[in-house]
């Protein structure tokens, strides 16, 4: 329901583009006239344009931008991220390792790919498209702090997020948010050299404020909306997983490391903020008053742990 509200407010905000830069009028375009052959139609002059370029090609650009995601999203976050590849001659990453094809078979899901994070803060995160071609990739730290039971409590809240389908869920959302933000800024900037035309082409004032409202709010509301999913698929991966372990206070005590730890993150970055097991920037805050809430990525990670602790399995 969500993608659907997306996708028609990025066509009414393509359409909007057409109606105020390219002075968009199919009912207006045409004008009927006769001569002494009979009817014809003939083109109104300054009617504006008849066809609505400005959406068609922004559709274009969204699906060539949404397939590209699809495609190469996964390895490009493995990259911004440096994350490797596990390797059994760890000690650590062998645990890690055979702690994936558990929660794998305990799943019933494709055992992911098992990465590895050179970063000292504590976190995690799942990518991939489907559970076929899907990571799960832990830092260093995290490795390092969390005892065998934690680890596989954030192993299967990982599987979780693959089993649930949220990298897709989230792809899809932040492509669309994306494109909003990319029509509102072109918007607002063909208005600095449109100037005066407005009044010649038509366009009534009231008009041009309605449109420049919408530009200016659309980014901020698709961005709301992709954080409000991103909680809510926080919560459900938390619950899926306490379901593959039957055991809450494992991940309950990982996330309680995770709050307690204020070590700085070197890999994140705020296009992959929403992935992340905790949030890198604001999860480990305890600015959690309603209005901070609404630009996190995560839950506040102490309601995360009263909610596990309330679970009986």
């Amino acid at each position: 329901m969500i993608i659907a509200v997306f996708v028609a407010f990025f066509l009414f905000i393509g359409l909007g583009f057409d109606y105020f830069y390219l002075n968009f009028n199919p009912m207006g375009a045409t004008q009927l006239g006769m001569n002494a052959d009979g009817y014809y139609q003939a083109r109104a002059p300054g009617a504006g344009a008849s066809i609505p370029f400005g959406t068609i090609i922004a559709l274009l650009v969204g699906l060539g931008m949404s397939m590209n995601s699809l495609i190469n999203g996964p390895g490009m976050v493995l990259r911004s991220t440096m994350a490797r590849r596990a390797v059994s001659s760890n000690e650590k990453e062998h645990q890690f390792l055979n702690i994936v094809a558990e929660m794998s078979t305990a799943s019933g899901l494709p055992a992911p790919a098992a990465y590895v994070v050179p970063d000292s803060d504590l976190n995690a995160f799942a990518t991939g498209t489907k559970p076929e071609n899907s990571v799960i990739a832990v830092t260093e730290g995290l490795l390092g702090t969390l005892n065998r039971e934690e680890l596989q409590a954030v192993v299967a809240h990982e599987m979780s997020h693959i089993g649930n389908r949220d990298m897709l869920v989230s792809t899809v959302v932040v492509i669309l948010v994306g494109v909003i933000q990319l029509l509102a800024d072109f918007f607002l900037r063909s208005l600095r050299w449109r100037g005066g035309d407005n009044d010649r082409n038509g366009v009534h004032p009231i008009f041009l404020l309605i449109g420049i409202a919408l530009a200016i709010l659309a980014p901020i509301a698709g961005m709301l909306i992709q954080l409000a999913v991103s909680r809510k698929r926080e919560y459900l991966a938390d619950a899926s997983g306490v379901l593959l372990t039957r055991y809450p206070d494992g991940l309950a005590s990982a996330l309680g490391k995770l709050a307690q730890d204020h070590t700085p993150m070197r890999q994140a970055n705020h296009a992959t903020a929403h992935l992340w097991l905790d949030d890198p920037y604001q999860g480990k805050k305890k600015t959690i008053g309603w209005f901070a809430n609404l630009f996190m990525t995560h839950p506040p990670i102490e309601e995360r742990i009263k909610a596990l602790k309330e679970t009986r399995v």
